[in-house]
């Protein structure tokens, strides 16, 4: 039977919605705003699509051939310019007639979710550095368009509210802690910690045990905002108890593959290369 009911098809509605509202950042937007800069040093408005594009065409491929995209991560992980892959998928997908881009990156959401859906109970698709479950999946796709839908709206000048869907950013960015510290060669806390924030409602979102040595809260905004280095640390209003929990702030990723520089503190310029 197909994975298409519970927790899954949760998760893909709250994909279609989160991508319907990026689309409609970028689906009337004349020739000269895809070229407009974003707050990723290099990277314009049709560079952040692009990329959501490739991704989901990465993700369809994990879906549809495991072995072969297990085999193509492997190559691309082991050059000495691991990330390079990432910005050349983008740089690709930008160089595209602007409509084209938008109707790729349409047709794969499509596909994407129709694989998804129509895996078996179960089933674990590779990805970059980790496997996971369709709807974990799902909630990663979540996590990137968030992320990179905000840099397009910082780039057009549009205030995005927070809704619910954050709660999958925060989740995906609390299970992705040890990844933060293994992708750099550290050690992760054995310890579990305890991560308590604040959705837009006023809800309060938490994870690990409530006498967790170590702990962070704040706004679920700002917590997604870091994890997704779409802010410095020092521009949060996140509060960390014990020096790992603070530690882990200052390298915090929710996403896969290499480690991110992040951004920098508001008021230095950000040198080429380091978005």
């Amino acid at each position: 039977m197909a994975v298409s009911q519970g927790v899954l098809g949760a998760v893909l509605e709250d994909l279609r919605d989160e991508s319907a509202e990026v689309d409609g950042l970028v689906a009337d937007l004349p020739p000269a705003a895809w070229a407009a800069p974003t707050p990723a040093a290099g990277w314009t408005v049709a560079h952040q699509i692009a990329h959501l594009a490739w991704t989901d065409q990465q993700a369809l491929f994990a879906a549809r051939d495991p072995e072969g995209f297990r085999r193509e991560a492997e190559k691309r992980l082991a050059l000495a310019d691991a990330g390079g892959f990432i910005d050349e998928g983008a740089e690709d997908g930008a160089r595209l007639p602007h409509g084209e881009l938008l109707e790729r990156w349409r047709a794969g959401r499509r596909e994407l979710e129709e694989a998804l859906t129509g895996l078996a109970p179960g089933v674990r698709l590779p990805w970059y550095g980790t496997s996971m479950s369709a709807a974990s999946m799902a909630t990663a796709r979540i996590m990137e368009t968030w992320a990179h839908g905000t840099d397009v709206a910082d780039a057009l000048g549009v205030v995005r509210e927070p809704t619910e869907r954050l709660r999958h950013v925060v989740r995906i960015g609390v299970r992705a802690r040890d990844f933060a510290y293994a992708v750099r060669g550290l050690e992760p806390p054995a310890e579990p910690f305890r991560v308590a924030v604040t959705g837009p409602e006023g809800q309060v979102w938490a994870h690990g045990p409530k006498d967790a040595g170590q702990s962070v809260a704040g706004s679920a905004l700002d917590f997604c905002r870091l994890v997704t280095q779409r802010v410095h640390r020092d521009d949060t209003d996140l509060r960390a108890e014990g020096a790992e929990a603070e530690r882990w702030l200052s390298i915090a990723q929710a996403f896969a593959g290499p480690p991110g520089v992040g951004r920098a503190p508001l008021g230095r310029v950000v040198p080429e290369g380091e978005a």
